[in-house]
């Protein structure tokens, strides 16, 4: 009996092949459609360039009122993202369920549009919100805030609706050849069973909404993107260092917060 041998790595009837080449020809087109200009970014002067500017960085500020400023812009972009992920996950929320067909008999008339609305929501980005609502809410957290709530809104509403989309539906249909009250049923089976999923995602969006409160405070939305953009723009590289640093730990305070948070739920 002759050995079985590998089917080979390229064939003519195979899908995934003409695909992966698809892929690959479009990568290549890409590089040679843009104009990167490596030999500049890798020129002496360039590095130069660069490597005066990181020490510049290594030196931050410690002045004690200035650091005073950095706490406070901390908090700010702290709040920002806190309040508008938590804004985000109730309407996130009150627009999954029209969004969702969450069993076989479900109608589902809104789904459609809803998702529509959805999809209009996350696609715009939470820079151009807050750049649109600057003119009606003004410079300042408020902005920021609304901006990530409704780009987040978007986010938020299409995974839930798929997390009701794709859960076991037998404890749901149990209760339903008994009787039970649509809105009963939904209370006991369907959201207790696609809470887990609907708080970890919640928490992994506060994540990235902590960093995006930071960039929302470079159109004047308020926080330590504001501060940055500030000393930034004045090439002040020590209070830019300390900045930084503290979106850096920000960003880790938050992490932690929420792995912790995740690891209490599955406990």
């Amino acid at each position: 009996m002759s050995p079985v041998r590998p089917p080979p790595l390229w064939h003519w009837r195979c899908k995934a092949c003409w695909l992966n080449l698809g892929l690959l020809l479009l990568v290549l087109a890409s590089f040679m459609s843009l104009d990167l200009q490596w030999g500049k970014f890798l020129s002496l002067d360039a590095l130069a360039s660069m490597g005066r500017f990181v020490r510049e960085l290594l030196v931050p500020q410690t002045a004690p009122a200035f650091l005073h400023k950095v706490l406070w812009a901390s908090l700010e972009t702290l709040a920002m993202s806190a309040l508008g992920t938590a804004l985000a996950a109730v309407a996130g929320l009150a627009l999954a369920l029209p969004a969702a067909r969450i069993h076989a008999g479900d109608v589902a008339r809104w789904r459609g549009p809803t998702r529509l609305l959805l999809n209009a929501l996350r696609s715009i980005p939470e820079l151009v919100w807050a750049a649109l609502l600057l003119i009606s809410a003004g410079l300042g957290p408020l902005a920021g805030t609304l901006a990530l709530a409704l780009h987040t809104t978007g986010v938020l509403g299409r995974l839930f609706a798929e997390s009701f989309e794709n859960q076991p539906n037998g404890p749901a249909d149990a209760l339903r050849v008994r009787g039970v009250a649509t809105g009963q049923v939904f209370w006991y089976a369907d959201f207790p069973q696609a809470l887990p999923q609907l708080v970890s995602y919640t928490l992994y969006r506060w994540e990235n909404n902590i960093r995006a409160a930071a960039v929302l405070g470079v159109v004047g939305a308020g926080g330590l993107g504001q501060m940055l953009a500030f000393h930034m723009g004045l090439f002040q590289m020590m209070e830019t260092s300390s900045v930084l640093i503290a979106m850096m730990l920000l960003v880790a305070v938050v992490d932690a917060l929420s792995y912790l948070a995740r690891w209490t739920m599955q406990r």
